[in-house]
């Protein structure tokens, strides 16, 4: 089976570029140019990832994220023009995995979108119907972490403390996985930042610290006395 991929454009020159190069790479290629049809889209469709322009002249493409995200864990990409680091860190923390700003390289696209497929892959199971992960022949590893009361369950997604749920991004729950698999261990910002979003890390990116935050935020961690993601100044996070 095909992987749906979806773009949200208003611009259908870029719109019909993406298609070309994504259906050379055998992938089935929906769009929409604007907000609305891109929200009737995601309720019928079985989407692998998305890729939302965040101007749109209806609905917001950070919108379309936020509503993506309450039912669903595939990969979302932002495109847009805007370049502020400010734009960049609120759509990665109100759950998209990735940005990439206009002009860009449809290469630089098609080779993200493929990074982000094979990390769904690696971190949520089971696989569409159809689909062989890209990590099938690694060695079986425990599915299900258990940590004074964290419990994270990669086969199923879910993540709960003391009982109650969690609902984190793909992202999110990558990045908690990594530390949980990783107990004891001092992680730096630079291998947790390849290892869960697969591309070499710069000194001055602060993605990495404005998603432990949201981590934290959600599972109610204090920053100063953490119970469990704590920071090892000046080396990394660590879950003891």
């Amino acid at each position: 089976m095909k992987r749906k991929i979806l773009i949200v454009d208003d611009e259908q020159s870029i719109a019909d570029l993406v298609e070309v190069y994504l259906s050379n790479e055998g992938m089935e290629v929906l769009k929409c140019y604007n907000g609305q049809d891109a929200l009737d889209c995601i309720k019928k469709e079985d989407l692998s990832l998305a890729v939302l322009d965040v101007m749109l002249p209806d609905i917001d493409g950070y919108k379309l994220c936020q509503e993506i995200r309450k039912e669903h864990f595939y990969p979302v990409i932002m495109l847009t023009a805007r370049t502020e680091d400010t734009d960049k860190i609120l759509g990665l923390t109100i759950g998209a995995d990735d940005y990439i700003t206009k002009p860009f390289n449809p290469l630089e696209l098609v080779a993200r979108v493929k990074t982000q497929l094979r990390r769904y892959e690696r971190y949520n199971h089971p696989l569409p119907a159809g689909v062989q992960s890209s990590s099938a022949a690694e060695p079986e590893r425990d599915s299900r972490i258990d940590i004074r009361g964290l419990t994270i369950d990669r086969d199923s997604h879910k993540c709960s403390l003391n009982g109650s749920t969690l609902s984190l991004t793909p992202r999110e729950f990558s990045i908690l996985w990594y530390l949980c698999e990783n107990k004891g261990r001092v992680i730096s910002s630079e291998e947790l930042f390849e290892q869960v979003w697969g591309e070499k890390f710069l000194d001055n990116n602060n993605t990495v610290m404005a998603h432990i935050g949201r981590l934290r935020e959600k599972m109610k961690d204090s920053g100063r006395r953490p119970k469990y993601i704590k920071t090892v100044w000046g080396v990394g996070y660590q879950i003891e």
